[in-house]
């Protein structure tokens, strides 16, 4: 146990210091993004310029919505990210305090950085053709309207400025679902819907035949484009950032979501574009683009890495553990219980759960990843141990082996065909899992499907998905070929020494 224990400590030691923060000298600036398009590119801008700047960067870009992104940058995880006015209002201070809004960001020893110069509020969209049927162009307007098939995006419904809040303002009482921001269009489109939350400098609305309803009774506040910051940004950074104030309207910031929604244009381009057109930088500027090979070895890469140390770590702690407790029923039954109650936690939720613990990036989703993996591979164990036939350990007792010696020569061997099995659907299921680890800022095959679901690019999806298919299916026979190759001599010298 006591070396089980050290090599896990080892492997969480090694992930942290993958992600520790350096020192102000020289140090690393981690740039957060939510997970749509606006964002994407106003971090891809932040990033290049800093980068064109001398500045050595971080991109963790695509976390989950505000939560996230906010309790990543309190935890020094990021040091800044693109950020609204209202939101941090509403959303992240709660509070109607007509302090102004560095202040009140002062005592969480946070910052707002130089304002971008566009408003991006909210909106409600509605097809057009559905509009004029329903003599509908006001918020108002809705009430009343039955059978409306309404999605909104899975952070509106939930925020303290999005629908409840708006629906009792407006008094509307219409059931509604939740969708990604990045799908809404498209299910617009078709027809599968009628009405959904949008970014009024979203690039869709340039060109579908949608209807923006006004928000007549003023329930929206404004949503200013800035940095939020920590305040211990180091002031050269600042400063940079400061060269970005000002420098994007609301027609401008839509026809650079445009390019990203519309014309299928990656956000480093639309970035570089930009910061070109605005004599931010040269244009013999070196380009940050990366080849589709470099992407897919990186990716690859670091699902291996996350899903490779959470699998080891699995296996040395839940081998030892079924060992311990197997001889007695009710830990065992208890150690079942606790490895099946964290399968009933959804995966999402618990990375999510992991941010205020362990931060954002690998750790936290090593962990995650860690405690999925203990199921299959301590239920397999117990299984294997429990199966084995008394004649095997009556026999290696007359033997004069002791209680170690039976687990290392008699019941390990015994129970490796199950253990194998075990450590087969544990792999499997962590590869899976760990797609979703991006959210986090953990990176790996999970990126490029965050990546395309914000942008609703089925090409960069399909980068992701497919890889990590193919790597859960080689994981499948490779652990088939280990299975062949230790387990069937075992077996075979069994049956004919019978």
């Amino acid at each position: 146990m006591n070396r089980c224990a050290r090599y896990v400590i080892l492997i969480a030691s090694l992930a942290i210091c993958s992600s520790a923060h350096p020192s102000d000298e020289g140090r690393v600036i981690g740039i957060a993004s939510k997970n749509f398009t606006e964002n994407y590119i106003l971090a891809e801008i932040a990033a290049q310029y800093l980068e064109y700047r001398g500045v050595a960067v971080r991109r963790q870009f695509g976390l989950g919505g505000t939560k996230v992104c906010f309790e990543a940058l309190q935890a020094g995880e990021v040091d800044f990210y693109p950020e609204y006015s209202g939101t941090i209002q509403e959303v992240i201070l709660q509070s109607a305090s007509g302090a102004p809004l560095a202040e009140q960001l002062l005592a969480l020893e946070l910052q707002p950085v130089a304002p971008l110069g566009f408003n991006n509020t909210y909106v409600l969209a509605m097809r057009t053709a559905l509009a004029d049927e329903l003599n509908v162009s006001r918020i108002s307007d809705l009430a009343g309207k039955r059978g409306l098939n309404i999605a909104l995006s899975h952070e509106f419904r939930a925020r303290n400025d999005g629908w409840p809040a708006l629906a009792a303002h407006y008094g509307l009482a219409l059931p509604n679902s939740g969708i990604e921001h990045g799908l809404a269009y498209q299910a617009l489109a078709n027809g599968r819907i009628d009405v959904t939350d949008a970014y009024s400098t979203d690039g869709e609305l340039s060109t579908a035949a949608l209807t923006l309803l006004e928000d007549d009774l003023a329930f929206f506040p404004r949503y200013d484009a800035l940095w939020l910051a920590r305040d211990d940004l180091p002031p050269q950074v600042a400063s940079y950032l400061a060269d970005l104030a000002g420098r994007i309207n609301e027609e401008q910031m839509q026809a650079l979501n445009a390019r990203a929604a519309i014309d299928g244009d990656n956000t480093a381009s639309i970035a570089r574009d930009f910061l070109r057109a605005e004599g931010l930088v040269s244009d013999r500027a070196a380009s940050h683009d990366s080849t589709l090979v470099k992407q897919l070895i990186a990716n690859t890469w670091r699902h291996l890495q996350l899903t490779g140390a959470a699998l080891f770590a699995a296996a040395l702690a839940g081998i030892a553990l079924a060992f311990l407790v197997q001889p007695h029923r009710r830990a065992s039954a208890a150690l079942l219980y606790v490895c099946g109650l964290m399968q009933t936690i959804p995966s999402i939720a618990l990375l999510a759960l992991m941010i205020p613990l362990l931060g954002i990036g690998v750790l936290p989703a090593i962990v995650a990843l860690f405690l999925y993996a203990l199921l299959p591979v301590v239920r397999a164990t117990l299984t294997a141990i429990n199966a084995i036939d008394n004649v095997h350990i009556t026999v290696a007792t007359a033997l004069g082996m002791n209680r170690q010696e039976l687990r290392r020569h008699v019941l390990l061997p015994l129970a490796m065909p199950h253990i194998i099995a075990g450590l087969r659907t544990a792999a499997v299921i962590s590869i899976g899992t760990a797609t979703l680890a991006a959210f986090i800022g953990a990176g790996g095959l999970g990126q490029p499907i965050v990546t395309g679901l914000a942008l609703n690019d089925s090409s960069l999806i399909l980068q992701g998905a497919i890889p990590a298919a193919l790597l859960a299916i080689i994981t499948d026979l490779g652990f088939d070929a280990l299975e062949r190759r230790l387990v069937a001599p075992h077996m075979r010298r069994s049956s004919s020494g019978g």
